[in-house]
């Protein structure tokens, strides 16, 4: 009888420091906030596209300066690096442009990811194979542009800007197609993963495509583009390229060192030796 005393009484230990631990993850998920993550041994970088050149170099003086490492994990689409991001495959993207993330934001209710960081500015162009100038557009041309919510309108407003169309809205709105109040030229528009719009430049007389695209198709935004964004227009501020994180990770020391590394004069050096010039520091 004592031994089953002194099991009943382990048992009810064992239960309530059970309920306890319990009761704590429940206080915790109910306030709602997400502890920070904790550190691995690498720093896992997503980026999109092949030529991420920029990055290998800063991450060379990074490992160097430290004695810690970082790796690029590469995408091939817009789509991907905020999800791995948020679902914690990845530790931090560069990638996107404040729109971009705004947009992103909004689509899941809450703001599950935060910029810790500017970058550079990419300017988005207009590229044609068939023509030298947005001038010579003839009635009823093809042109491609993203189809995602923070491109699409971007490049409409880019061809507002060259003349070629009127819209209802300002720069930064989620506007669309339906937008369009003058189509002089009937311009058909053909909406595209943005992915997609440089390869689709022998199908269509002119196509808006984002910088890191542009230079994965060996071309040369600022000896190739017929027409590039202002960085010297004030709405362009919405367009700076940013390094991002999940919220809860906004003042990671280990992500900051990381970012010090980024923002320096050797990063500015290597915009204009391996993008030619065509990014432009945003620091």
């Amino acid at each position: 009888m004592k031994n089953l005393g002194k099991l009943t009484l382990g048992l009810a230990l064992v239960l309530g420091l059970s309920s306890c631990g319990s009761n704590g993850e429940n206080n915790e998920a109910s306030s709602g906030e997400k502890a920070p993550t904790e550190v691995a041994d690498t720093i896992k970088i997503g980026v999109v596209g092949e030529k991420n050149e920029v990055w290998e170099e800063v991450i060379k003086r990074y490992e160097e300066g430290t004695g810690k490492k970082a790796e690029l994990v590469k995408f091939s689409d817009y789509t991907q690096p905020n999800e791995a991001l948020a679902s914690g495959d990845i530790d931090v993207n560069s990638f996107q442009h404040y729109k971009f993330l705004d947009e992103y934001n909004d689509a899941q209710g809450e703001e599950k990811l935060v910029a810790i960081a500017d970058t550079m500015l990419a300017p988005l162009g207009y590229y044609s194979n068939q023509i030298k100038s947005l001038d010579e557009l003839e009635d009823g041309d093809k042109v491609a542009i993203p189809n995602d919510p923070s491109n699409g309108p971007r490049a409409l407003f880019l061809l507002q800007a060259a003349g070629l169309i009127k819209v209802n809205g300002n720069p930064g709105e989620a506007i669309t197609l339906d937008n369009i109040t003058e189509n002089p030229k009937n311009l058909e528009f053909i909406e595209m993963d943005a992915a997609q719009t440089a390869r689709a430049l022998d199908d269509v007389k002119v196509a808006a495509v984002n910088d890191n695209y542009a230079l994965d198709s060996g071309l040369s935004p600022n000896e190739d583009a017929i027409f590039l964004e202002d960085p010297e227009n004030p709405d362009a501020k919405i367009y700076v390229n940013v390094i991002a994180a999940r919220a809860e990770d906004k003042d990671n020391e280990a992500y900051k060192e990381l970012v010090k590394y980024y923002q320096t004069d050797e990063t500015k050096k290597d915009y204009d030796t391996y993008t030619n010039g065509a990014w432009i520091a945003s620091w």
